[in-house]
C-alpha cells in the first residue's frame, strides 16, 4: 500500500503508521503558511478542532470510520463541516465512507484522480 493510499484510502491507519522522513538533505520551509492536518472524528466534540484548523487556513483530512454506526451523528458532523467550508470559501469532499477532506479559502479539491 502506497503513501497516498494510507492517507486517502485503504484500511484505517493511525498516526503511528506514518514514518518520519529524514529531511537533513532537503531544504525545508519552516515558515509554511499552510499545513495539512490528519484528524480522526469519534464524535461531535472532535469537530471543533477541525473547524479551528480550517478557519486558521489549514487543510484537514479527517477519518470518519468510527461514525458510520451512528448515521445521525455522521450527518450532523458532515453538515457542520460543510457549513464551515462554505463560510470560509473553501471546499469539502467525502472520499468513500471513511474520509472527509476540508480546505480553506483559495484551495479547491479536484474530483478527478491524477492517473486518469
Amino acid at each position: 500500500m502506497g503513501f497516498m493510499d494510507r492517507i486517502l484510502g485503504g484500511k484505517s491507519q493511525t498516526t503511528e503508521d506514518y514514518v518520519e522522513l529524514d529531511l537533513d538533505d532537503v531544504d525545508t520551509q519552516t515558515d509554511a503558511r499552510l499545513q495539512v492536518h490528519i484528524a480522526e472524528i469519534n464524535g461531535q466534540e472532535d469537530v471543533i478542532a477541525i473547524k479551528d484548523a480550517v478557519y486558521d487556513g489549514d487543510i484537514v483530512i479527517a477519518d470518519i470510520t468510527r461514525l458510520r454506526i451512528e448515521d445521525r451523528t455522521t450527518e450532523h458532523v458532515i453538515d457542520e463541516l460543510r457549513q464551515t467550508a462554505k463560510e470560509v470559501g473553501g471546499d469539502i469532499v467525502q472520499k468513500g465512507d471513511d474520509q472527509i477532506i476540508v480546505t480553506p479559502s483559495g484551495v479547491g479539491i479536484s474530483r478527478e484522480k491524477l492517473n486518469r
